[in-house]
């Protein structure tokens, strides 16, 4: 008896230190819709292995890339009902419930990446932080696609008036309409999905595209022309599921929020890398092929674009915010 008293009793504390001793784990399941390849793709396996160390195991992250488990237009209802943690929609799926992220759609806003930086990692970056707070959704950290350019199969885009009577394929934005109507153009909404084949078939003649874009889904093979023009941004907020964010310990989220600053660091390394490897890709075959002209703006050349497309802001104003416009403006 007192054997069979000892054994139990030694079972019993093996089993109750083994429980004291577990660690609590957490999953996000991180979704978004590019390729694992893309520097938003790695950006993300980064986070993942990152918060993992920083974590020690305890929070382990399920990266699902190219809308193999939701997309873009559905993931903020996901995320609402945490069946998604984490999600890095491109700013445009933002707008119909924060308006004012037409901000970033806006030509010529940003002088060049470390004014683009200042402006979201500042008051203005915050503000829209907090936007998207109200909504019911944790923003962390703003994520690169890259500076927009101008492409054509119709004619070669050097001046503003190069752009009149121009099918430009366009995503669905009213600051994107309204910068295509200043300089003479016909905007055309098209998923991008379909923008290569309408391309082929002459549906649109022109796009605008971060040089990613244009590559990797090989419109250069269906444009003769690209013009580095620099004129409009691309770029994704990553966020939390809410509810989700407030089941997590304090040293958790200090972990979480440490892995995603290195990830933007990273992410942004990656994506200046990318644009430059493309740029050099695209000149070989422009000049092996002889069909792609590449057209780099000169400082006077863009200059005249702003003048013509930045009249289009005071349409915004109360829409965006005229105070919002004219803080990233004066950002320094």
């Amino acid at each position: 008896m007192k054997l069979k008293f000892l054994s139990a009793l030694f079972l019993t504390c093996a089993l109750a230190g083994s429980a004291f001793g577990a660690q609590k784990t957490y999953t996000i399941k991180f979704a978004h819709v590019v390729a694992a390849t893309t520097p938003k793709g790695k950006a993300a396996d980064f986070f993942a292995k990152r918060v993992n160390e920083l974590s020690q195991g305890a929070i382990k992250v399920e990266v699902y890339p190219a809308a193999q488990l939701v997309d873009d237009d559905r993931v903020f209802g996901a995320l609402k009902l945490n069946n998604v943690q984490m999600a890095a929609p491109s700013f445009s799926k933002f707008t119909p419930i924060v308006p004012q992220f037409q901000l970033f759609d806006l030509p010529f806003i940003f002088r060049d990446n470390a004014h683009l930086y200042s402006v979201q990692g500042g008051e203005v970056g915050q503000k829209l932080k907090d936007m998207i707070a109200k909504k019911g959704f944790v923003a962390l950290d703003f994520w690169d696609a890259g500076f927009k350019h101008f492409s054509s199969s119709k004619k070669t885009i050097v001046a503003p008036e190069d752009a009149k009577g121009q099918k430009f394929r366009i995503m669905s934005s009213k600051v994107l309409e309204e910068q295509t109507k200043v300089i003479g153009g016909n905007p055309q909404v098209l998923p991008f999905s379909e923008v290569y084949p309408a391309l082929q078939q002459k549906v649109v003649d022109a796009t605008e595209n971060p040089l990613s874009n244009f590559y990797n889904s090989k419109f250069y093979e269906a444009q003769n022309s690209l013009t580095i023009s620099s004129h409009g941004y691309l770029g994704y907020l990553v966020i939390l599921s809410e509810k989700f964010w407030k089941g997590l310990p304090q040293d958790m989220k200090n972990h979480v929020t440490q892995a995603l600053k290195e990830a933007t660091a990273f992410e942004r390394e990656e994506s200046a890398k990318e644009d430059a490897k493309i740029i050099d890709a695209l000149k070989k075959y422009a000049s092996e092929t002889g069909k792609l002209e590449i057209v780099e703006l000169t400082p006077e050349q863009k200059a005249k674009w702003a003048e013509v497309m930045k009249t289009i802001y005071p349409n915004f104003y109360k829409v965006i915010g005229k105070d919002l416009i004219e803080k990233t403006i004066n950002t320094k």
